[in-house]
């Protein structure tokens, strides 16, 4: 028995396609979209069609951007000579909410894992590569996550780099503030353990 109109179970469908959403969210959505002025519901349509039409990757560091270059890569504020590579411009957000990085930042949209069928060429690695050509460049941080895909990226990248003789660093993992230890895989402690620093 079909319980919504037809163009209300298209738009739950289509709602239930975004990542998270799952079908009670998106009727939910559905339900709040359609109590909203008309007005407010088209901007947001308009919103969506025209950041679809005009965000593209920036040229030098790959996050999304409306512009030919992002504004931290065009900023002469931050310091070019260190790049931080994230896996997706959620990433470079969080680490810019921080405050404490001034430097640049490459994005690679994914990271490698056989498993999905994600190699190196399915990744932003060559615009990667190409942009440690320039002299500039002095310090490679690799920020990717600590899951086994995220640490494969990052060994991938530090094969890679390594030939170059830029210097290459990990972030650390471990510990996270208010962790109970009893409830931390081994890993994590050990990788806490070995990140260990002079108080």
């Amino acid at each position: 028995m079909e319980y919504y109109s037809r163009q209300m179970q298209t738009l739950m469908e289509e709602l239930g396609k975004l990542p998270g959403i799952g079908q009670k969210t998106a009727g939910r959505l559905a339900y709040h979209l359609m109590n909203q002025p008309e007005a407010a519901v088209e901007s947001l349509a308009r919103a969506l069609t025209e950041a679809r039409k005009n965000v593209r990757f920036c040229r030098s560091c790959c996050t999304l951007t409306d512009q030919e270059v992002c504004p931290i890569c065009a900023s002469q504020k931050r310091d070019h000579s260190q790049i931080m590579v994230v896996e997706n411009p959620r990433d470079l957000a969080a680490y810019e909410r921080t405050g404490k990085y001034n430097g640049v930042y490459h994005v690679l949209h994914g990271v490698i894992s056989p498993a999905l069928g994600i190699g190196p060429s399915d990744i932003r690695l060559k615009e990667l590569m190409q942009r440690l050509q320039s002299d500039e460049v002095k310090e490679v941080i690799i920020a990717t996550g600590s899951t086994l895909e995220g640490e494969t990226t990052a060994m991938y990248i530090y094969q890679l780099i390594r030939p170059t003789g830029i210097l290459t660093s990990r972030i650390a993992s471990g510990v996270p503030v208010g962790g109970d230890l009893e409830y931390i895989d081994e890993i994590t402690l050990y990788r806490a353990l070995e990140g260990r620093r002079a108080l």
